[in-house]
């Protein structure tokens, strides 16, 4: 279902990708700014109520550097793996994926963030991009465990999460600092056990 190229860091970097049916998720490069800018600007009014507060150089090719060199830094450690979802037939940027708070030992789990173009949006993008993470998270990765926390009245995002099979488990009160506010987030979650028995 995916294509994981396990190399020496850098190569592996550069190699490592999730793909399936129209789909490509990989880490992002430098070569990505202009069409990641040109996505977050016009998807700024549609992403804003969902994110933290955006910096004013937030959206500089410098920034987007500096991004960079710490999404390359958490995966050579293996904390974190950030994604760019692309259409694989027209190279097109549609969103971004994050495989966040790698934790092993006892807990063997992980937080699930994500984010979509406004043109992408209810198109089915992200649920495609579920379905290839997730069994990565269990079949490569050998977590136990996937949480995800969404905004209460973020209705899309609870959708998403349900249809991909997570179960909400509890409420958060004022969990994450979004848009200049701390904001109450339910908390759902999927485990490998839910998954196979499923048969997703």
């Amino acid at each position: 279902m995916f294509a994981f190229l396990p190399t020496p860091k850098t190569l592996r970097r550069r190699t490592f990708a999730l793909r399936s049916g129209d789909y490509l998720l990989r880490l992002p490069r430098a070569s990505d700014f202009h069409g990641w800018r040109q996505l977050r600007i016009r998807s700024r009014t549609f992403l804003q109520p969902w994110e933290p507060t955006w910096n004013t150089d937030d959206l500089t090719e410098r920034a987007f550097r500096q991004r960079i060199a710490r999404i390359n830094h958490e995966f050579d450690n293996g904390s974190s793996i950030q994604l760019f979802i692309f259409l694989k037939k027209s190279n097109t940027l549609v969103g971004g994926i994050t495989i966040g708070m790698i934790r092993y030992g006892v807990a063997r789990a992980c937080m699930l963030g994500y984010w979509m173009g406004e043109p992408f949006a209810g198109k089915g993008h992200m649920f495609a991009a579920l379905r290839i993470v997730i069994p990565y998270i269990f079949q490569e990765l050998r977590l136990h465990r996937i949480e995800a926390a969404c905004i209460p009245s973020n209705q899309r995002s609870a959708s998403l999460l349900q249809k991909a099979g997570f179960s909400k488990e509890g409420h958060l009160r004022k969990y994450l600092l979004i848009n200049g506010q701390w904001h109450d987030h339910h908390l759902y979650a999927l485990l490998n056990d839910d998954h196979g028995a499923k048969g997703n």
